[in-house]
């Protein structure tokens, strides 16, 4: 229910109006005075103030400026008489929502109020989700305790409340565009756009109209205005993903960002302020590619102001076991599952993996566990399957004794159980091994291997030779 404080020096004024609003529902506290209605505010927070614009003491527009410095301040309508309209105009220009003009009209009054009460509802759900969006990226929500993640934490907080430019390198997966959020959700900024965009993933010929946006008539095609991700974000932050591969152009033009802080659009005559903070991100090493001449050195010192450094999840294996529950506790909620952790073998065989594609991989392999599993938690089998689709080939999960190992009896004792494995066909066993036909026959005869099943000889002696 939407409460409203009526502010009116006159009795009778203040009757009418909280009658109207009770029989509308809403909760309506009424105040003589200007000084009254303000401790009314103070105390209760309403939702709506309507206040007459003249009173004895402080008037409507006063009353404007002896507002509470509050996140979220209630929508104010001023009640004037016909002539002094232009001092109620002046009250919106000062932040008033609306004025109703004397006599009061009630539906009029009704239809102005439900405006105000909706008004405030948007503002209170937009503040909910940047409440929400703070709470998400928050540093303290960032999963990971490791020596490593500790460091590039204490540097993001440091960065924060500037307004410098960050560098994150790190490989595909790591969490780059997590810090940049985590960055700008705790900075002052956070009230603005957060814009991302993968410079790799657009093409050399689009990126400039993406970032700068163009006039009417800029190339073929472009047959109206469009703003710009630069423009889009003023007083924001714009993430620029793999910066690495922006085309030298296209760099020359960030430079100049950053160093006048304006853009001007494709086709367009007029530079354009922008007050915008700049993080961007690679799994290049921009120095290097500096020295081949693919990327200005001059910005990327400018780039390079602050530089946090993400570890791969290979580098950071202790964080594993949080990040494991991390996951299970998001996917429980989104596929209504009561999973509750991780078995110990199936966690040994997390900790052991060397996850290439890093968190993203282990995000998706935890998903699929907890959408697909039928157990309370994670086991060997949920998880083996995709450990080995996304493992190089050739990978063996293999301790080398400190005394070593006979390698022919290694290998022959692979080459029974490729057979087992394949039922005797020769063809399938190869396959299973990595090898040719020819080079399996040739092992096989090496050996005297014979039919592992049923002792039935093998050899190319009885009629399984590929070249006769």
């Amino acid at each position: 229910m939407a409460s409203i404080v009526v502010i009116d020096d006159e009795q009778r004024q203040r009757e009418i109006i909280k009658t109207i609003l009770d029989d509308e529902g809403y909760e309506t506290f009424t105040a003589a005075s200007a000084e009254e209605g303000l401790e009314h505010i103070k105390t209760l927070v309403p939702d709506v103030v309507i206040t007459d614009l003249k009173m004895g003491g402080m008037s409507g527009v006063q009353l404007l400026d002896a507002l509470p410095e509050d996140r979220l301040k209630p929508t104010v309508i001023i009640m004037t008489a016909f002539g002094t309209i232009s001092s109620a105009v002046e009250a919106i220009k000062k932040g008033a929502f609306d004025y109703l003009t004397k006599p009061l009209d009630k539906e009029v009054i009704i239809l102005t109020i439900r405006k105000a009460v909706e008004r405030m509802q948007l503002l209170k759900d937009n503040l909910r989700l940047q409440d929400a969006l703070y709470g998400k990226f928050k540093m303290e929500g960032i999963v990971g305790n490791s020596k490593k993640m500790r460091e590039v934490i204490e540097i993001a907080k440091k960065v924060t409340p500037t307004a410098v430019t960050v560098l994150i390198y790190g490989e595909s997966g790591t969490g780059k565009e997590l810090i940049a959020k985590a960055i700008h959700y705790n900075s002052t900024r956070r009230t603005s756009p957060f814009t991302a965009i993968n410079c790799a993933a657009i093409p050399e010929n689009l990126i400039e109209s993406e970032l700068f946006g163009y006039e009417p008539g800029a190339f073929t095609g472009a047959t109206h205005r469009k703003q710009g991700l630069f423009e889009a974000s003023d007083r924001g932050t714009l993430f620029l993903d793999e910066i690495g591969d922006l085309p030298l152009l296209t760099q020359t033009k960030i430079l100049r960002v950053l160093q006048d802080k304006e853009i001007r659009r494709l086709g367009g005559k007029d530079s354009i302020k922008v007050d915008i903070r700049i993080i961007a991100a690679t799994n290049k090493n921009l120095e290097k590619e500096v020295g081949k001449g693919k990327f200005r050195d001059d910005l990327y010192y400018r780039l390079k102001v602050v530089t946090v450094e993400l570890p791969p999840l290979r580098e950071r294996k202790e964080d594993i076991a949080a990040l494991s529950s991390f996951f299970i506790d998001k996917y429980n909620k989104e596929f209504g599952k009561k999973v509750r952790g991780v078995s110990d073998g199936a966690m040994k065989a997390l900790m052991d993996y060397h996850w290439p594609g890093n968190i993203r991989q282990l995000e998706f392999v935890v998903e699929r566990s907890v959408l697909m599993g039928d157990g309370e938690t994670i086991n060997l089998n949920d998880i083996r399957d995709e450990l080995r689709l996304t493992s190089e080939k050739g990978t063996i999960n293999f301790e080398l004794p400190d005394d070593g190992i006979n390698f022919e009896e290694l290998e022959k004792e692979l080459i029974k159980k490729a057979m087992l494995k394949s039922n005797n066909v020769a063809a399938k066993a190869a396959r299973l091994l990595g090898m040719t036909y020819k080079t399996f026959w040739y092992r096989l005869e090496k050996f005297g291997i014979q039919d592992i099943s049923s002792n039935e000889d093998m050899s190319p002696e009885k009629g399984n030779n590929p070249q006769q």
